[in-house]
């Protein structure tokens, strides 16, 4: 590159920009561009101040040589497949999209590996970030960065990729052991529930198919599915684990301590699959859980559950029993006020606001009882 005639300003800015976007120089270009913008609007070449101390009308038209600049920047980097070194430039305009429709895109080869980081951790595109950890760096990466990462975005289906990798692995070695026993295969689309069915050698007192850690890690995410298919998936898994020996099984965190158990009644009752056995099952948990030891999770697990159930009476006995010393923020299921509310019970949420000294709840208990007696 030359040393450009600076005799003519302009000149010289425009040949600079057009060394620098020709060599890939995508940083110099940027700075070449604003210059130009700070010489045309009769700004000092060389920034010395802050640009929101420009006058108005400056300021207002380098803002939009700022925009317009670092968007022609991003976009070139994009365009040479650097997401990356692309990402700093579109942050600083506010666009997400192209970043997100860039990484959409990637193969799970060398070339995406910078680009996780800001698909999950950052948080743009979780899923496809997770699904680039899953297939470059496999499950038990891909579980401890669920973990580490309060995934907000596309979460449920984060947890479903996670759900839907865990059930394949234990498909395909089911499969294999299956096959190398029985001399075939069976067919691709067979789920757990039917290779195991009628294969009781298949589980000896070490014999396991996947890490049974992860299946617990997965299985944990559970209770905030609510894609049906996916459920259908969590239920062979708890079938699969409830088959390992004593000795493959791990204790889980109460409430949920027998993991393929306890996950199994709950998926269970919100598949429809006996429902009652499920929540008969959850409710003796319930009650012989003592809340001074391991707390009440095991309560509000299943008023949570009633609650998605629709159940909303059972729901509030179960509150009213064992949760009625419990603030509503100190719990992970609706309070018993929000469980009235939920089933437009408002008489009994009158009588609950009363008892609790609740002004606000009682008032507007109130006014919806009025409107509801209005309407009927």
């Amino acid at each position: 590159m030359t040393f450009p005639d600076v005799q003519d300003p302009a000149a010289a800015l425009d040949q600079l920009i057009g060394d620098f976007r020709r060599g890939k120089n995508y940083p110099a270009l940027f700075e070449a561009r604003l210059m130009k913008a700070r010489f045309e609007l009769g700004l000092p070449v060389i920034q010395t101040e802050d640009w929101s101390r420009f006058p108005d009308e400056q300021r207002r038209r380098y803002e939009e040589a700022f925009l317009d600049t670092a968007r022609e920047v991003g976009q070139a980097f994009l365009d040479d497949g650097e997401i990356e070194r692309a990402w700093p430039y579109f942050r600083a305009v506010g666009q997400q999209q192209p970043i997100i429709d860039a990484i959409d895109k990637l193969e799970p080869t060398e070339q995406a590996e910078s680009a996780i980081g800001i698909a999950f951790q950052e948080g743009l595109h979780p899923r496809k970030g997770l699904e680039l950890i899953l297939a470059r760096h496999g499950m038990c990466r891909a579980i401890t960065a669920m973990g580490m990462y309060a995934v907000e975005k596309d979460r449920e289906a984060c947890i479903t990729l996670l759900v839907r990798a865990i059930h394949d692995e234990v498909v395909q070695r089911l499969r294999r052991a299956i096959e190398s026993q029985e001399g075939t295969a069976p067919p691709e689309n067979a789920g757990i529930i039917n290779l195991i069915s009628t294969r009781d050698w298949l589980f000896g007192e070490y014999d396991t198919y996947v890490d049974t850690s992860h299946v617990m890690s997965v299985l944990q995410y559970a209770p905030e599915l609510g894609d049906e298919a996916t459920l259908r998936l969590v239920h062979e898994l708890c079938a699969y684990g409830r088959r390992l020996s004593p000795t493959m099984q791990l204790r889980g965190t109460p409430p949920f301590d027998q993991p393929f158990v306890d996950y199994g009644h709950y998926v269970s009752a919100l598949l429809g699959i006996d429902t009652e056995d499920a929540l008969a099952a959850l409710h003796r948990k319930v009650e012989e859980t003592d809340p001074d030891e391991i707390g009440t999770g095991a309560a509000q697990m299943l008023v949570r559950l009633l609650v998605r159930l629709k159940r909303y009476s059972e729901a509030l006995e179960v509150s009213l029993r064992y949760l009625s010393d419990h603030r509503a923020s100190e719990m992970m299921c609706p309070s018993a006020l929000e469980i009235c509310r939920l089933a437009g019970d408002y008489a009994r949420l009158i009588e609950l606001a009363k008892d609790r000294g609740d002004i606000l709840s009682y008032v507007a208990a109130s006014i919806e009882r009025q409107k509801q007696l209005t309407q009927s």
